[in-house]
């Protein structure tokens, strides 16, 4: 067995978590006023909002907004806003619409992790990752001293053995606050580190690989990309303990009862219709109502794959843009325009997803989603990277 998990000392705020957990930086790319609301709600209050990039923002005085992150974390050193735990893990409880869906913050060794095709590892990335998604990512770590993750890793239990087993412990509670802009309730339980080495060792037992990246793949693959810059660096003792060899993540059952695979649709833009439904309809067995196509295939990665290799060929033939749409309601509005056509896509199937990944194969990217937006995982629990 080799093992990936390292037991470490997180850190939570020392008070005012409403205001200090903001959702992950990727969410609301298009929608400026979500971030303006947050900032307002925020204040000059303590919060993760101060230690992150949102995507929204992208492109405008990064690298002036990246060093006011690293400043803002060293500021909250220095004035004791941070409290650091024992060493342990945190069972982590997070009600939204879709239900209680439960995970453990703990932290991987990036050693143990790849995103590359073909290579197998303990860790793997589940979608392919685009590399111009990931410097300014990496520049957010460069001289960074802490990380908040909003990564979620799967791992496998299909009995849900271990969190059953969590759950008859008397565990500490930590935290247990309603998140902003209607994110449901987050409540944290400490698991100390004795316990934790038992759950790390159940977490490893089975088959390679033993967590695939569900959501936040660009911020692990980041992460990895750091240490790779910087290890070079390092004595062989300082490589195996470097606080930025490790990230932290949480992970949560495949088999979670509020884990949802949302599929993600595409939008093709600027396109004449009927050409491009015809170039489509000759390459794939298809549905068509009206500027909708529904492929009647079964669902699966290679199914997205087909699709977007013919969307990929058609638009550099003939012009035209892809887009990424959540919601069928949605994509059917949009393909009303002129010009757009849309293509339905099925959900995956929790059996199986693992399957596709042992090889060190990954999904097309945008193959799926977890749940909505405000369902997506909150900066709360960090960890130092830095010795500084």
């Amino acid at each position: 067995m080799r093992t990936c998990i390292r037991i470490p000392r997180i850190l939570i705020p020392d008070g005012g978590f409403e205001k200090w957990a903001v959702v992950a930086c990727d969410q609301f790319t298009s929608d400026k006023g979500y971030w303006e609301r947050v900032k307002k709600f925020v204040g000059d209050e303590p919060s993760t909002l101060n230690f992150i990039l949102p995507e929204a923002f992208l492109g405008e005085d990064d690298e002036e907004r990246i060093e006011e992150i690293r400043e803002n974390m060293y500021r909250a050193l220095e004035e004791g806003r941070l409290v650091k735990l024992n060493r342990g893990m945190v069972l982590v409880e997070r009600r939204t619409d879709a239900g209680v869906r439960r995970g453990i913050v703990t932290a991987i060794d990036l050693e143990a992790y790849s995103s590359e095709a073909g290579v197998v590892t303990p860790v793997r990335s589940s979608e392919a990752v685009v590399p111009s998604r990931l410097p300014a990512r990496v520049a957010a770590r460069r001289g960074a001293p802490l990380e908040f993750p909003h990564a979620v890793l799967f791992y496998r239990d299909k009995r849900r053995r271990l969190i059953h087993g969590l759950l008859r412990e008397d565990l500490e509670e930590i935290y247990d606050f309603d998140l902003m802009e209607e994110g449901g309730r987050v409540t944290g339980y400490f698991i100390p580190e004795d316990l934790a080495e038992e759950v790390a060792e159940e977490l490893q037992s089975g088959a390679e690989p033993y967590f695939a990246v569900a959501d936040g793949n660009h911020s692990v693959a980041a992460a990895k990309a750091y240490w790779e810059e910087i290890k070079g660096e390092l004595s062989a003792e300082e490589r195996r303990s470097h606080p930025a060899r490790f990230t932290l993540v949480e992970l949560v059952n495949l088999y979670d009862e509020a884990v949802v695979f949302h599929p993600i649709h595409r939008l093709v833009k600027d396109v004449d219709e009927f050409a491009f439904c015809d170039f489509m309809t000759r390459r794939l067995k298809c549905v068509q109502k009206n500027s909708v196509l529904y492929p009647s295939e079964a669902a699966g990665g290679e199914v997205v794959r087909k699709i977007d290799e013919a969307i990929e060929l058609y638009v550099r033939q003939n012009g035209g843009e892809v887009d990424y749409i959540h919601g069928e309601d949605n994509l059917k509005k949009l393909s009303g325009e002129e010009g757009c056509v849309g293509i339905v896509l099925r959900a995956i199937e929790k059996d199986g997803f693992f399957e596709q990944l042992a090889r060190g194969g990954n999904f097309p990217k945008k193959t799926f989603s977890l749940g909505e937006d405000r369902e997506k995982r909150y900066y709360l629990e960090g960890k130092e990277i830095s010795y500084d």
